[in-house]
């Protein structure tokens, strides 16, 4: 029986680490695609990428050929290398006296993939790859929304930590990314004239900030006269 092709992009974190964190994952299968994101008070990095990585995985129905695309060395390797396997064989320690680092998870994670073809492919963080910076949107979303209900300090200490970790490098070209300034989603919007005076070019629309009110002009967009 061929067996179906799912493509599952991963991303997580923990801001520091550890510190409130979460996991986001896009799945794609054939023309479906769906995502799903989860918020944790107390985490670290390493735990929530394989929490996010075991969720999607535990979600198919049936045997799939996957595809899981994540940045993170520590989930590839923890498969690829056989370390999971070795730390299974030991009883998960490490060492005599070393115990294995989130082994309830890593127990789940390699019961998990063995139940599928599972490839691994690492994407490199914060290199506009689309998948992939979706997740890291998501993430955005995610700790914003739920700083207030955690009692957290405030929404202001959120956007400085998150701030702090974004790479301000990546452009601004889609509505559901958010504004480097102020981490509130940008919105397509269009200029109420189009006045061409004394100029060589206009953009037809651009993306605005409803937060800060900052714009993002794109090149797709611009109209030379």
């Amino acid at each position: 029986m061929k067996l179906p092709k799912v493509e599952i992009y991963s991303d997580w974190w923990a801001r520091p680490n550890p510190w409130v964190g979460g996991y986001w994952v896009v799945m794609k299968y054939r023309w479906i695609v769906k995502e799903f994101s989860w918020f944790a008070e107390h985490s670290t990095n390493n735990r929530m990428e394989l929490t996010g990585a075991i969720t999607w995985l535990e979600k198919l129905n049936t045997k799939s050929k996957v595809t899981l695309y994540t940045d993170s060395q520590y989930t590839i390797n923890g498969i690829e290398k056989w370390w999971a396997k070795s730390w299974k064989e030991n009883n998960w320690m490490r060492t005599k006296t070393d115990k294995v680092l989130n082994a309830d998870l890593w127990e789940k994670f390699l019961n998990i993939v063995e139940q599928h073809e599972v490839k691994f492919e690492w994407v490199k963080g914060h290199n506009w790859h689309e998948e992939n910076e979706r997740c890291d949107e998501l993430a955005t979303e995610q700790i914003l929304k739920n700083a207030k209900a955690l009692n957290l300090d405030n929404d202001s200490l959120i956007k400085k930590v998150l701030n702090e970790n974004v790479d301000k490098s990546i452009k601004i070209t889609e509505e559901w990314q958010a504004c480097r300034k102020c981490w509130t989603k940008v919105v397509k919007a269009f200029p109420k004239k189009k006045s061409t005076k004394n100029k060589s070019y206009f953009y037809r629309y651009y993306l605005n900030c409803p937060g800060c009110k900052t714009n993002y002009f794109l090149d797709e967009a611009k109209v030379m006269c």
